[in-house]
């Protein structure tokens, strides 16, 4: 019998699209089931009992954190699991963990105010980037390349509405313009690749159209990404690196990576690997 598989998410992009047209071939029966949609906290989760596995790609943590929390509760297993969506989440978590491993990731401080935000700029020194705790798609990501300007900057995190959108992070600045995604299924790198920015935007990210190409494995990214998963669990990331002077450091880890820039760069079958474990994980 084929594997059931619900992709839960709040809309169906090329990532998807490709699952769902590839699931015949691939011994699966994926359906789309919207997040809005699932009514969760009823003893069985009732939405979602007919599926073997749940496959959460919601773009937003937070709603993918929740699912994959009653999902499992409901003794429906989640890929990837709450635990490690919910350390995805929030980037100074994922940091804290990761850094708590062994991993290495940026210099960081933790900005819950302007006393915050004016100590951690005097500690870090311009340059610097502040970034949301919450949030991807290098969004509201902003490079501080002076101090006199910091404060003016800081305005606009103060007139946000809530704390959740007021929490940021301060990092260095690392100068280089390119970085690295590692796409892992299960806790194999099945695909890498470089991101340059484009144009006069600094910021290294395949949602805002950067140059990319297909990289070979490098034996210190698999070890910084073999630690990575090794701490969240086996399941399907996009690992985002930094090359910095001193070696690589961990930027992200998104639990519902976008894999069109590595599967095209790098000709590989994401699809056919996911389906694959996939198969290894809930026939």
């Amino acid at each position: 019998m084929p594997l059931n598989v619900a992709i839960v998410a709040d809309r169906i992009a090329w990532e998807e699209r490709q699952l769902l047209q590839a699931a015949p071939a691939l011994g699966l029966n994926i359906d789309w089931v919207n997040d809005e949609s699932l009514c969760l906290g009823a003893v069985g989760a009732p939405a979602l009992q007919e599926y073997d596995a749940v496959l959460v790609r919601s773009r937003s943590y937070t709603r993918g954190g929740l699912v994959a929390t009653l999902a499992e509760a409901a003794g429906v297993a989640a890929v990837n699991t709450a635990r490690a969506i919910n350390a995805c989440e929030n980037k100074a978590v994922l940091r804290t963990v990761l850094r708590s491993a062994g991993v290495p990731v940026p210099d960081y401080r933790l900005v819950l105010s302007r006393k915050d935000f004016e100590k951690a700029v005097e500690e870090i020194g311009v340059p610097v980037v502040l970034k949301p705790i919450y949030g991807g798609m290098g969004k509201r990501v902003t490079l501080i390349r002076h101090s006199d300007t910091a404060h003016s900057v800081y305005d606009y995190v103060e007139d946000l509405g809530h704390a959740f959108e007021q929490a940021c992070l301060v990092e260095p600045f690392l100068a280089g313009g390119s970085s690295v995604r590692c796409l892992v299924v299960g806790r194999e790198i099945i695909g890498a690749a470089e991101f340059v920015s484009a144009g006069t935007d600094w910021r290294n990210n395949a949602a805002l159209g950067n140059h990319t190409s297909a990289i070979g494995h490098d034996p210190d990214v698999v070890k910084i990404v073999d630690a990575v998963i090794a701490e969240l669990g086996a399941g399907i990331y996009g690992v985002d690196l930094f090359r910095t002077d001193d070696g690589f450091v961990v930027n992200e880890v998104n639990h519902a990576p976008g894999f069109r820039a590595v599967a095209t760069t790098t000709g590989v079958d994401v699809t056919a690997a996911i389906g694959a474990y996939l198969q290894e994980q809930f026939s």
